[in-house]
């Protein structure tokens, strides 16, 4: 069987050094190394547009089209107390790359020098039986239709892992799939929804079509904007006052950042150790039409 991509060819940028190198935030988002003034929020099950903090806007629809144009490595944090909507109250320690606290949280604040032996990284120390401490991700987006616009979307734990189960992705296996394609995800209008049995806000995604030769440059541009480094940025405010930073990619310290988190669901810390489900191989199909229904009807 031949090569297969999302774009079997027809896109003009499929082949360039660019869109081969475009295809490294899949390697982000799939779980390997490698406060934005504008924030889609999931709260309540909802798709919810914030600028400078305000709500503007709640979708009616359970499914949203957006382009992924950058990302921030998997993260944690951990907040004291109930979980409260309305508190903008900073973390009391957080971590870039779940391994160990971010060198800017206070020696004070901190529970272990690692997060395996941290007593908030244990079943039960949180809420309805989970873990105090979350893992979350951060993702610049921007919307169909509105290329020029970035936003922020942080996925709580259960939007990231999880194996695929017929067309449902979270993001790690969504990223998966679509580099067992040879496709970056920076190319593709991705579709969210809801994940209807879920008690709290919980996403899949998948394709809906590759960008127009003018939707990827526009997305190009906004992958290195300042809006998608403050979009994939953790910016925290410590006791004192003094702004720290931590991001997964880049560093970016806006003067009045505020953390805000959504509603989450708790699932089990990955076992690196597990062995991975295999994405769906490549096959000759050549368009992304029959590439969505034949993953829909899996």
């Amino acid at each position: 069987m031949g090569e297969m991509t999302l774009f079997g060819g027809n896109n003009p940028l499929a082949n360039s050094d660019l869109f081969k190198s475009l295809q490294e935030m899949n390697k982000t988002l799939s779980g390997g190394v490698g406060g934005a003034g504008k924030r889609l929020s999931i709260k309540g099950g909802k798709f919810r547009l914030f600028v400078d903090g305000e709500q503007v806007s709640v979708s009616k629809s359970d499914t949203m089209n957006m382009v992924v144009v950058n990302a921030a490595s998997i993260s944690r944090t951990y907040y004291e107390g109930s979980y409260d909507p309305n508190s903008t109250s900073p973390p009391v320690c957080w971590s870039v790359d779940t391994k160990s606290p971010a060198a800017e949280v206070p020696a004070d604040q901190r529970k272990a020098s690692r997060c395996a032996d941290c007593p908030m990284n244990v079943k039960g120390s949180g809420a309805n039986n989970g873990r105090a401490c979350r893992f979350n991700q951060r993702l610049a987006i921007t919307l169909e239709g509105k290329p020029d616009e970035v936003y922020q979307l942080q996925l709580p734990a259960t939007s990231v892992f999880g194996e695929a189960k017929g067309g449902d992705m979270g993001m790690q296996a969504y990223a998966k799939f679509l580099d067992a394609h040879n496709t970056p995800i920076i190319a593709v209008m991705t579709e969210m929804r809801f994940d209807e049995n879920a008690e709290t806000p919980k996403l899949f995604f998948k394709p809906v079509r590759p960008l127009t030769g003018e939707e990827l440059e526009a997305a190009v541009v906004a992958k290195d904007s300042e809006d998608a480094t403050k979009a994939i940025t953790l910016s925290v405010s410590p006791t004192g006052g003094k702004k720290d930073s931590a991001a997964g990619t880049k560093s970016y310290n806006p003067a009045k950042e505020k953390i805000i988190v959504d509603d989450e669901d708790e699932v089990e810390e990955p076992k690196k150790a597990e062995a991975k489900k295999a994405a769906p191989p490549p096959t000759d199909k050549s368009n992304l039409s029959a590439l969505v229904s034949e993953w829909d009807d899996e």
